[in-house]
């Protein structure tokens, strides 16, 4: 089995349905019409959006969070991952009625359990709701820079890509560099070529979440080849939100092809009915990757993790070792 490792999951999206309905059953709350028979029900986005909130909603204690992140991560080591980085919400918290702090320190303490457990290394990605505006974003930007939390090594904004100007957004960004994190930013997913473009021109990702909407323009897929931007790719999410009517017209192959940095991820895995393994396989049976191509996939997303030199060099080690290429 190949391992694996991923860069791009929203963490209050990861939550599997079994979870979600313990949930349900702790805050007694009836789990239809959102899920039926153990899967996640959504015909839009308007409904994916609602099923999202509710799942969301069922997350409110500290030991709630501790209990996702340390769901997730478990699972993933189980099919083979190594890595994982989440998206964090410093928004979500607040609204379920926990300090941005109290809900970083429990998605933490999840990931830690999860590494006792499996040996698999975890980080978080605060990240800033393009769509709830400027400040906000920002807010979210200082709390990151802020936090001081050993495990938040990463700044992102995720949202509604149509809404607003990137350049408006150029602060926030300003602000997570300066305090030496990682930066990541969504654009080319529901939105043109010109939102990949925007982003990397106004700031300065050394990530870009999706940009798979690139392919558009042959400028610009050189210049993401050329600067070494890498691209967090998530297939079966580009399919079930018809960013791609199929896997044949999905631009993955092209991508890689033009020598750019392509991963695999797994965005809202359960929404998606999928998993990172799952990614995998999908890259396997519709891209033509090999066992060793999908080594080379996994080595991308931990050269461009958020993590500091000694620990890429252990993930690297253990990458390389003999054992993982079985």
């Amino acid at each position: 089995m190949a391992l694996k490792a991923e860069l791009h999951c929203h963490v209050e999206g990861a939550a599997a349905p079994d979870l979600v309905i313990e949930q349900a059953r702790k805050y007694d709350k009836p789990v239809e019409p959102f899920i039926r028979d153990g899967s996640f029900v959504w015909h839009d986005f308007t409904s994916f959006l609602a099923a999202y909130d509710f799942a969301a909603d069922l997350f409110r204690t500290e030991e709630d969070y501790a209990k996702l992140t340390e769901h997730y991560l478990t699972g993933l080591a189980r099919d083979g991952a190594i890595y994982s980085e989440v998206f964090t919400s410093p928004d979500h918290a607040t609204k379920a009625g926990l300090s941005p702090k109290a809900y970083t320190d429990a998605l933490g303490e999840g990931m830690m359990r999860a590494k006792a457990k499996t040996g698999i290394e975890g980080r978080m990605i605060v990240t800033g709701v393009r769509h709830f505006g400027v400040e906000s974003v920002e807010a979210a930007a200082r709390f990151a820079a802020k936090c001081g939390h050993p495990l938040v090594t990463g700044y992102g904004m995720a949202g509604e890509e149509r809404f607003g100007e990137v350049e408006d957004y150029v602060r926030a960004f300003e602000i997570a560099r300066e305090a030496g994190l990682g930066i990541t930013v969504h654009a080319g997913e529901l939105a043109g070529w010109e939102s990949v473009q925007a982003a990397l021109d106004h700031l300065r990702p050394s990530r870009i979440g999706h940009g798979v909407r690139a392919i558009e323009n042959p400028d610009l897929v050189r210049r993401i080849a050329a600067e070494g931007i890498v691209l967090e790719v998530c297939p079966v999410s580009n399919i079930e939100l018809k960013v791609f009517p199929s896997f044949a017209e999905h631009p993955f192959p092209a991508l890689r092809k033009a020598g750019c940095k392509v991963t695999l991820n797994s965005d809202d895995p359960p929404y998606f009915w999928t998993s990172l393994k799952r990614e995998y396989e999908v890259a396997a049976e519709h891209f033509g990757l090999s066992e060793k191509d999908l080594n080379q996939i996994t080595r991308a997303a931990i050269e461009a993790a958020f993590v500091d030199r000694k620990t890429r060099a252990a993930l690297l080690a253990r990458l390389d070792a003999p054992a993982s290429r079985h």
